[in-house]
């Protein structure tokens, strides 16, 4: 943030900058002489402008008349220093938003917009800093939501890859814990031989008396 302070080269013009420099505010010196003036106001975009009469008061004029309406200057605040008594009226009719000031009451007001323009530039910067925040966190709620939700649903005649797996886990019967070892097959017996015929006992000799 700056002030253009437009003056002609003086002896004086160093300490009357002097002056408005311990206001803190940028403080920009040039001549009022066209187009330089001009072009180095629309380089550094003044939230003020002040411009001193006590040399060629009527160029002065014009200067400050042409910057209140060029749309690069007219939202800057303009200042007068040193207006003659003569030139008074004539400067409060066609500068009707202009102010009329002293080195010192312009100090005093260059210091007051130079720390509401702080303040301004600070609400701004934590407003983008909390849009960036919000937005941030409403992007991390989204893609949570997201994963929540899924993958989205496949084409309509295709089944649902859960569904499939529900169905197919349903279908199948539930598998033993420890599968035992098949029991071996009982071997075969080998085929008894028909029995003989049983023989008969040989008689017993008698015994004597």
């Amino acid at each position: 943030m700056s002030v253009l302070y437009l003056a002609f080269e003086t002896h004086e013009r160093q300490n009357r900058l002097i002056k408005l420099q311990k206001s803190g505010a940028h403080i920009v010196v040039a001549e009022p002489r066209w187009p330089g003036f001009f072009e180095l106001a629309k380089r550094e975009k003044p939230f003020a402008i002040a411009i001193d009469f006590s040399s060629a008061p009527s160029h002065a004029l014009e200067t400050a008349d042409y910057l209140t309406k060029a749309k690069e200057t007219k939202e800057a605040a303009m200042f007068l220093l040193r207006v003659q008594a003569d030139r008074l009226e004539g400067a409060q009719k066609r500068l009707p938003n202009a102010i009329l000031v002293t080195e010192s009451e312009l100090s005093a007001r260059l210091h007051q917009m130079e720390q509401e323009a702080q303040a301004r530039a600070l609400q701004k910067k934590e407003a983008a800093a909390h849009a960036k925040k919000v937005a941030r966190a409403a992007a991390r709620a989204a893609a949570g939501l997201s994963v929540e939700k899924g993958k989205p649903a496949p084409a309509p005649g295709k089944a649902k890859p859960v569904a499939k797996l529900v169905a197919k886990t349903a279908a199948k019967p539930a598998k033993p814990a420890a599968k035992a070892a098949p029991a071996p097959a009982p071997k075969k017996k080998a085929a008894k031989k028909p029995a003989t015929a049983a023989r008969k006992p040989k008689p017993q000799p008698r015994k004597k008396k």
